[in-house]
């Protein structure tokens, strides 16, 4: 049928969340000491990707937690702007010493509400 099969979906969406975080905390996420792991994913398939077809991935969190953050991202087509899906997702900040979910530590909170100037608490 020439389009994506659905579950390579989640392979570009985990792709652009780790480009974004990379991209926000100016740093990769250290997994030894802390990390964002998830915790809930809802993705809604709207329209089929094609093989050729030009994509791109759009991302933003839109609401902080004390403990867990809320992202929304688009898969888009670059050209004609179609939405292709749209996933929801749950992130726990979460502490590789402590094996849990710890506190959004500071520094992560500062540079995220920094990038998206419109966040929700």
């Amino acid at each position: 049928m020439a389009h994506v099969n659905n579950s390579v979906y989640q392979n570009y969406f985990d792709l652009a969340r780790t480009q974004y975080f990379e991209e926000v905390f100016e740093e990769h996420i250290n997994w030894k000491l802390r990390a964002l792991v998830l915790a809930k994913i809802t993705i809604e398939y709207i329209q089929p990707i094609f093989l050729e077809e030009n994509i791109i991935v759009q991302s933003k969190v839109y609401k902080l937690g004390n403990k867990s953050l809320q992202m929304k991202q688009e898969i888009v087509n670059k050209d004609t702007r179609e939405i292709k899906a749209i996933n929801e997702a749950v992130l726990v900040s979460f502490g590789a010493k402590e094996e849990k979910a710890i506190e959004m530590p500071e520094d992560w909170r500062n540079k995220i509400v920094k990038f998206e100037n419109d966040i929700d608490f």
